[in-house]
């Protein structure tokens, strides 16, 4: 855990220490209820008698047999932490931006220490993204629940308590941990690939169509929504989802049961283990020496519900490519999805350039934006003139937008574009110690001043070049009218609309890019009032 210096501290305890010893009585007590039982039977049937009793030597008591899972239906199932013998609660409190109060605790199992550092690497990241980005941010806690201990398979659900001005809000992520590899997989991972996310996305989205205050527009197949997905006790796939993040807040946790039969065919090889642990109580859980030594890394393939931003279906280095970046300021505006629409329909991609309070405004649609494969890039809360400010004020406009965007994705940026294209040295200081490269243009359509879908269309399609950066802002109407033509102009002189990053390849914080092609010399951008 990381501590700050202000007396905050991290202790390792039981977990609700009475209530693990009063549970492990109970299992004490229930075990040997069922010895006598099992004896009175023996006995009333007139069978053999035991051989123990004759004066032979007992035989080690075997231990005792995995039993189904009970709960509810709509609920992930719930592992009794007594059946882990060793589990230790590890709880840090900590002062973090802003004098908010935060108490963050995880579980800490016997040879899965990997599985405990990544939780704590975990709640310490959200919980400062909540700080930083919540205005009147008072308070943010986590508690735990086991999902899942059997076979080679832990999953952990995580409780988020935020508290702020509007209230309290209470949020559920669940991680899976393979104690044979070491690694830490998200929920996603249950599932097979993106395709199977993405028909259990249309699942979800026709359980809860029907409850009236769920908006199932705003839901889209991404890893940061499916968070939470786990198993009942007859093993159909739950998931759930925040409060206030697909309904009104006070409509509670919002939750969908899809049926096991539907949900196999989904399921990854780990998930189909999942399932099983989920299912079944293994009493006195250990996890097995032999593959108790941790190898982690990242996983075979992409993560169902992330995306990367640069395609492989185009190679925009060699020379001989038509590689054009569409970029878009200062949204999401109130059309966006017009333009997202128009995008689609055309197999284009392209990179939008946020701003904080469309952010706030419009999550529905950066999470959509995120969803489709385009990519998301940072242009500052306020959109100042960063050269006027000093490091810290411009490390916090940057910040502030990179957490609103991972809360909303899960993704974390690494470009930006500095309002205006007014940037010096000590902007790349900050941009290279926050790790996000500046994205400047080579093509202004100057879309801010004319407000003529017309003119904006002749100045992005007659001053294309292959390895062009075209700067538009999707928040002005005519813009995302003369997208429509701009796509099919730009298709067909053989263009192919590609991100920044599979235009420009690997970027290097803090450095300026204006084209991303060898042939195209770079060209200084003319700054307007809302670049």
């Amino acid at each position: 855990m990381k501590h700050q210096p202000d007396g905050s501290h991290s202790s390792t305890r039981p977990r609700s220490g009475e209530a693990l010893r009063s549970r492990a009585a109970a299992l004490r007590a229930a075990s040997a209820a069922a010895a006598l039982a099992l004896l009175a039977l023996t006995a009333c049937s007139g069978g053999e008698a035991d051989p123990a009793s004759a004066g032979a030597s007992a035989s080690p008591s075997p231990s005792p047999a995995p039993t189904r899972a009970t709960g509810k239906r709509d609920e992930l199932t719930v592992v009794d932490t007594a059946h882990i013998p060793g589990l230790k609660e590890q709880t840090s409190t900590e002062k973090l931006e802003g004098g908010v109060e935060a108490e963050l605790s995880y579980p800490r199992i016997p040879k899965a220490g990997p599985f405990a550092d990544r939780l704590a690497e975990i709640t310490e990241q959200e919980a400062r993204d909540f700080a930083g980005v919540e205005k009147g941010a008072k308070s943010y806690s986590v508690d735990w629940q086991v999902s899942a201990a059997g076979g080679n398979v832990l999953g952990v659900r995580l409780i988020q308590r935020e508290k702020d001005d509007d209230g309290e809000r209470t949020g559920y992520s669940t991680y899976w941990y393979n104690t044979e590899s070491g690694r830490t997989s998200y929920s996603t991972e249950l599932l097979a690939g993106q395709r199977q996310l993405e028909k259990f996305d249309r699942m979800v989205k026709k359980r809860l169509k029907d409850t009236g205050s769920v908006d199932t527009a705003s839901l889209h197949p991404i890893a940061e929504l499916y968070d939470s997905i786990g198993f009942n006790p007859d093993g159909d796939m739950v998931v759930e989802f925040d409060e206030g993040e697909i309904a009104p807040a006070k409509k509670g946790r919002v939750r969908a049961v899809v049926p096991k039969k539907q949900v196999e065919p989904l399921l990854s090889p780990f998930g189909q283990r999942a399932q099983k642990a989920a299912v079944t109580v293994t009493p006195e859980f250990a996890i097995d020496t032999a593959a108790s030594a941790p190898k982690d890394g990242p996983p075979e393939g992409s993560v169902p519900g992330t995306f990367a931003t640069a395609g492989d279906d185009v190679d925009c280095h060699d020379p001989d490519s038509k590689c054009i970046a569409l970029t878009f300021d200062d949204g999401p505006g109130a059309r966006t999805p017009e333009l997202l629409d128009a995008l689609a329909e055309h197999d284009a991609k392209a990179t939008f350039f946020l701003t904080g309070g469309p952010v706030r405004e419009h999550p529905e649609t950066v999470r959509r934006e995120y969803a489709e494969g385009h990519e998301l890039a940072n242009h500052t809360v306020h959109h100042p003139d960063l050269t006027s400010l000093g490091h810290d004020a411009v490390a916090e406009e940057l910040e502030t937008v990179t957490e609103l965007v991972r809360r909303e994705t899960g993704y974390s940026m690494d470009l930006m574009r500095p309002p205006y294209g007014a940037t010096d040295g000590g902007v790349a200081e900050v941009t290279e110690k926050l790790g996000q490269a500046q994205i400047l243009w080579s093509i202004d359509t100057n879309d801010w001043r004319d407000h003529d879908a017309g003119l904006v269309s002749d100045r992005a399609v007659e001053r294309a070049r292959p390895g062009s950066i075209v700067l538009m802002h999707d928040i002005h109407g005519t813009t995302v009218d003369a997208v429509p033509e701009i796509l099919k102009r730009l298709s067909d002189k053989g263009y192919t609309m590609v991100t920044v990053s599979q235009l420009l390849g690997e970027t290097e914080p803090g450095r300026k890019y204006l084209n991303g092609h060898p042939k195209q010399p770079e060209a200084s951008p003319s700054a307007g009032p809302s670049d």
